[in-house]
């Protein structure tokens, strides 16, 4: 079928005849190919990444970025329809892989940077933090349209902005109030100053205007003296006057010098008096803003020495564990170890023990199978002989060599004495007739007497009854042998 994208949409057609994948706004769709859209539209992606300062200082950095696909790069699309392929775009397997790149590049930039840095420089760390994050997202084939790093929000349990708004605050507060009591203390001041110019101004104009009349005056007086030069008492009485009037006028103008000085010395007093109170509310104003200062300056230092320790406590903590558990693991090696070799041992123990019982077992099946033979044998012969006991002992006995054996011993016993010898002979000489065999059959029986004779005599034993008996002159006439 012919298919069309929209305004903001790609088509990307995969399947037979087409060898990887292909990128259009409209196209037909053959049989055994697959169409699949992508939207082109940029997301909004809200995100409050924790992270922590160079001084370990954790904070929250709200932010928003626009994203979307890069539109005007052909590879850039295909890689982004390759991870769209199986997702839409407002999905959580988008959602948490953008959310992972910024707050892993955020991370790792914070982290470089003092907390005065990140606070003084948030156009520079916004910037930072965008060029990082476009980096990693140039592999997906995305692009960040805006980006919108909020204020900075403390922790909860680490209020650094609280304190320090709180800081900033008293600061101005503090000088606000140093400010007012400044501009008070120069109007109060200047009011005063003020007023003692304009006395002593008056004062001076008072004094001058007297001097003036009393000068006019004298001089009309003078002038009437000199024109009555002939009225002496009234010129005496004149002159008298002017003295008194000279007199009073001094009187007049010590007085008020006197006032004068001393309402510039009141007014010297009051001003250095309002200056002493100004002065110590400065200070007293001075040592609560020091004070406030103190506190929040040994606060943070409190909660980074506290997390200092915190983290130097988990790293003792943690080198410990890791070293005990590398204890207990040598130990169950050299214990599996140990079990390996007993084992080994106790293998080939059992192997050394398996095999001798074998070897016994075979051992005793082979005499258990020769008895079992022998027993075969035996009962074969006692059947042979009728079950007489005796002839088959005499016959084992012949058979095995013992006369023989008896025979040697004897002789080996009696080496070197002098014992008593019988010669026999077979009692003829070869004359009379038959065949060599038959002669040699009765020589072997004329033997026999005189060897059962002898050997009665030298050991005292009786031949078996099969082969006969010896004469009862021949048993008795020698005693066995000791």
């Amino acid at each position: 079928m012919y298919k069309v994208a929209r305004a903001s949409e790609y088509l990307v057609i995969t399947g037979g005849w087409i060898k990887d994948m292909k990128l259009t706004r409209k196209s037909w769709v053959l049989p055994g190919q697959t169409c699949t859209r992508i939207d082109l539209s940029p997301v909004n992606y809200t995100f409050e990444v924790q992270a922590m300062s160079a001084e370990k200082l954790p904070f929250i950095l709200p932010a928003v970025f626009t994203i979307g696909p890069r539109a005007d790069d052909r590879d850039s699309l295909l890689k982004y329809a390759k991870l769209m392929s199986n997702h839409d775009t407002t999905s959580n397997h988008v959602n948490e892989l953008v959310q992972g790149v910024i707050e892993g590049e955020t991370r790792v930039l914070a982290a470089s940077m003092t907390m005065e840095e990140i606070f003084r420089g948030t156009k520079q760390f916004k910037q930072e933090v965008f060029d990082k994050v476009q980096l990693e997202l140039n592999q997906f084939g995305l692009l960040i349209y805006n980006a919108n790093v909020k204020q900075l929000v403390d922790v909860a349990g680490h209020e650094y902005f609280s304190y320090l708004g709180q800081k900033v605050q008293m600061e101005a507060a503090n000088q606000a109030k140093i400010d007012v009591a400044e501009a008070r203390m120069k109007g109060e001041v200047g009011a005063k100053q003020r007023d003692g110019q304009t006395k002593q101004n008056a004062a001076k104009i008072d004094a001058e205007t007297k001097i003036v009349s009393t000068q006019r005056h004298g001089e009309g007086k003078k002038q009437e003296i000199k024109v009555d030069t002939e009225v002496k008492v009234y010129q005496n009485q004149q002159e008298a006057v002017a003295a008194e009037a000279s007199a009073h006028l001094a009187k007049k103008k010590a007085g008020w010098a006197k006032e004068a000085e001393v309402a510039q010395v009141e007014s010297r007093k009051a001003v250095a008096i309002r200056e002493a109170e100004l002065q110590r509310e400065v200070e007293r104003m001075n040592a609560l803003t020091t004070t406030e200062k103190l506190k929040a300056d040994f606060l943070t230092k409190a909660n980074v020495d506290y997390e200092t320790k915190a983290q130097e406590a988990n790293s003792d903590f943690y080198k410990k564990q890791k070293l005990a558990e590398a204890y207990l693991y040598q130990k169950q090696k050299e214990a599996e170890a140990v079990k390996a070799a007993a084992e080994a041992e106790f293998y080939g123990r059992k192997q050394k023990v398996d095999g001798d019982l074998y070897a016994k077992r075979k051992e005793a099946e082979g005499l258990m199978a020769m008895a079992e033979a022998q027993g075969t044998y035996i009962r074969s012969l006692l059947g042979a002989f009728g079950g007489n006991y005796a002839a088959m002992r005499d016959y084992l006995m012949i058979n095995g060599g013992v006369f023989q054996e008896i025979a040697k011993t004897n002789a080996e016993a009696v080496r070197g004495l002098q014992p008593r010898l019988s010669i026999w002979t077979n009692g003829g000489d070869g004359s009379s007739g038959g065949s060599d065999a038959m002669k040699e059959v009765a020589g072997m029986y004329k033997m026999l007497p005189p060897l059962m004779k002898t050997v009665h005599e030298q050991t005292g034993m009786l031949p078996p009854s099969w082969m006969g008996k010896l004469p009862q002159s021949d048993q008795h006439s020698v005693a066995p042998a000791s």
